[in-house]
């Protein structure tokens, strides 16, 4: 009923879920028994840049912004009401690709979606160093290609995530990942549900002669699984998701949790 809906939402007992599609990022609202309440939506389209397929950092923030002005509108609609605080938020994204960004949070080169497969080489060669099927779209092998390409950027990373990583670490200030999204960074080991420190240990040897000033486990989100805090909505975090201002600070945010998913 659009009354319990309603002072659902006033309450502030309402769930939201942003998706960051390939084509669309899609919002959802759901109650305390899941059901979806409310929805919003954004298209939009990779660009082809230097011959490698992005999203600007100015698209992703103002889909983002977009798509929540569109929920906003329909529950405005349908409630007659604004969202002014939430049960909980749950950020979902592309997995894998690049972000990477230096000690100054500046984005060291456009982020590279899981849609290029520029990666071969590295992705062959770690295939064999780990033994361990490692595809093309996953972040070390992003990581060891600009190794491989010699590209200035790879010296000045600070800290390397996903799309899903750079948009929780954007609204929470933490640098985590569900492990879900984790494991299209690099293998986990079920064991630890952490990242393989084996294949850490044999990375950081790999690229030794290069002489970075960091070693892999310095750059990547930290891992965790179900059930752990990933971090809560900031007031700067509340503003750049709502630019209207009514969102409040404080809201829990979630990360995809799943295990690891298979290396084919």
């Amino acid at each position: 009923m659009k009354s319990d809906a309603k002072s659902t939402i006033e309450a502030g007992k309402a769930i939201l879920g942003i998706e960051f599609g390939s084509t669309r990022i899609k919002a959802v609202l759901i109650d305390q028994e899941n059901k979806p309440i409310a929805q919003g939506s954004h298209s939009w389209e990779n660009q082809l840049v230097d011959g490698l397929w992005t999203y600007s950092i100015e698209a992703i923030w103002h889909g983002l912004q977009d798509c929540y002005a569109d929920l906003r509108s329909n529950v405005k609609e349908l409630y007659d009401t604004e969202i002014e605080s939430l049960a909980a938020i749950g950020i979902s994204a592309m997995m894998h690709g690049y972000m990477a960004f230096n000690k100054k949070e500046e984005i060291l080169v456009p982020f590279r979606t899981w849609r290029n497969t520029n990666t071969g080489p590295a992705a062959a060669a770690l295939s064999e160093l780990f033994v361990y099927n490692i595809p093309l779209r996953w972040s070390i092998s992003h990581l060891y290609q600009a190794i491989l390409d010699n590209e200035k950027h790879v010296s000045d990373i600070d800290y390397l995530t996903t799309l899903a990583g750079f948009i929780h670490w954007q609204i929470t200030g933490q640098k985590v990942l569900g492990i879900g999204d984790a494991s299209g960074m690099l293998p986990i080991d079920p064991a630890t549900k952490d990242y393989s420190a084996e294949m850490i240990a044999k990375f950081d040897k790999l690229v030794a002669p290069k002489g970075y000033d960091w070693k892999l486990t310095d750059i990547l989100p930290k891992v965790l699984p179900a059930g752990e805090n990933a971090g809560f909505l900031t007031p700067e975090g509340a503003g750049r998701l709502d630019v209207s201002g009514h969102l409040k600070a404080g809201v829990p945010v979630c990360l995809r949790r799943e295990m690891p998913e298979p290396a084919w």
